[in-house]
């Protein structure tokens, strides 16, 4: 009596109508399956645009969807729980758990990775089930003889490319005060630093330098980005903070910057890492412009590209890669080249120091802002770079408040300056040369 007694109370507090608190409520009206031959993908379908929440639970092991503003209604029934044949999902049940909340309980068999995604016309949540490796067992490493490698040449910087190329070069600003020329000056090579987790990567261990960054403003053109409440666009945004970035690492660096674009010029997504590739470039940074829903969320967050099974990561990539030209032949193309992505580790150490950097700015200027952390997703624009790569977002148009600071130059220097220490300490813990150089001040 009491499984049947909380949905029926939240059905009188709905009312007849349907609605809760004035507003009308979607329904869940159907959860369909489809067994595929490596994944299984579960389809809830509801009647309009909704938001949802995903959690985990053990023992068993289920997975469940909280659709929220929505009431069950599936053929006719506001309760609804079926077995399935699947080797990845035994059941499904549904239920209104609280007022105006459908939860949605997919029933696993075992163990299993997913990801969901919303989408629209129709309205639904997508879930791909894919069933989670099983771990090698483990061996013993054999002894590693390690030898010191000599410190590559002290090469003059690369010619910046001439007029007529695709590729934009930075405007130099002359470093402050006297400095010797890079090639004269007298120079000590400096080890690699172990990354966070305490390994050394074949870049850290090949004694591998940052002599020329791509920085990828992004949208441009028709593609826009997402906007303001006052109307402030990303596409405007980010290109004055990627031009005022670009600026100081080529004078503080001394690092040549290649754009990806420069004026209020339209780029297709996949073209952006091919500059970056065609350039060999050494890092690639792609900035970017937060929307939510909800406009009380702000914040700074920044990306690596991988897998991920989380909605929120899903749904940026989702929103910037919404101008992508790659149609649904592609995708195991795509796949793949994530899979094979072996700067992976260097792509997540350079977000961690983007990162750090970002929020000690938002620390500094914004009280009680929240550090949104390093988060990994399927960034097309990302997809194919030779080098460690990463998408940083450098606030939420859609919060009015930050909108505001964004417009404002002093922000935006701010904002330039955070980016330019995570490049730059990024770069410092690779192995490099010390060059006598002007003193920055921080």
């Amino acid at each position: 009596m009491q499984r049947t007694l909380i949905p029926l109370l939240a059905l009188l507090a709905a009312g007849p109508q349907g609605r809760i608190r004035g507003e009308e409520l979607r329904e869940v009206s159907a959860v369909r399956c489809w067994s595929l031959s490596d994944a299984t993908r579960v389809v809830i379908e509801v009647s309009g645009e909704f938001e949802f929440h995903a959690e985990r639970a053990h023992g068993p092991e289920r997975i469940f969807f909280d659709v929220q503003h929505s009431r069950p209604r599936i053929k006719g029934h506001r309760f609804y729980s079926e077995s399935v044949a699947d080797k990845l999902v035994k059941k499904v049940r549904v239920a209104e758990t609280a007022v105006g909340t459908t939860r949605v309980v997919l029933d696993l068999q075992g163990d299993a990775d997913y990801s969901a995604t919303e989408l629209s016309n129709p309205d639904r949540l997508v879930v791909e089930l894919r069933a989670k490796p099983a771990a090698a067992p483990p061996q013993a490493a054999p002894p590693v003889t390690t030898q010191a490698l000599p410190p590559p040449p002290n090469l003059a910087p690369s010619q910046t490319p001439g007029a007529g190329s695709p590729w934009k070069s930075a405007t130099a600003v002359p470093p402050a005060g006297p400095a010797l020329r890079p090639e004269t000056n007298p120079a000590r090579s400096r080890a690699a630093k172990l990354s966070s987790d305490g390994s050394l990567s074949l870049t850290r261990a090949l004694g591998l330098k940052i002599r020329r960054i791509v920085l990828d403003p992004g949208h441009g053109g028709h593609d826009e980005g997402t906007s303001g409440p006052t109307g402030l666009l990303e596409k405007d945004l980010v290109l004055d903070v990627s031009l005022r970035l670009g600026k100081l690492i080529e004078s503080r660096m001394g690092s040549e910057v290649i754009f990806t674009r420069t004026d209020d010029t339209f780029i297709p997504l996949e073209n952006r890492t091919a500059i970056a590739n065609e350039k060999e470039a050494d890092l690639f940074l792609s900035v970017h412009a937060n929307s939510s829903p909800y406009p009380r969320i702000g914040g700074v967050e920044s990306y690596y590209l991988n897998f991920t099974t989380s909605p929120d990561a899903l749904a940026v990539a989702s929103r910037e890669n919404a101008s992508s030209g790659k149609s649904v032949f592609a995708l195991p193309d795509l796949l793949q080249k994530m899979a094979l992505n072996d700067k992976l580790d260097e792509s997540k150490e350079f977000a961690h120091s983007v990162q750090a950097e970002l929020f000690t700015f938002e620390a500094r200027n914004r009280a009680g802002i929240k550090n949104r952390g390093v988060k990994k997703a399927p960034f097309v624009v990302l997809i194919g770079a030779h080098m460690p790569s990463v998408l940083a977002e450098i606030g939420f148009l859609s919060n009015a408040k930050e909108e505001a600071l964004l417009r404002k130059p002093e922000e935006r220097k701010k904002l330039a300056e955070a980016l330019y220490y995570g490049v730059s300490n990024y770069a410092k813990e690779l192995s490099h040369f010390d060059v006598a150089r002007s003193v920055e001040n921080r």
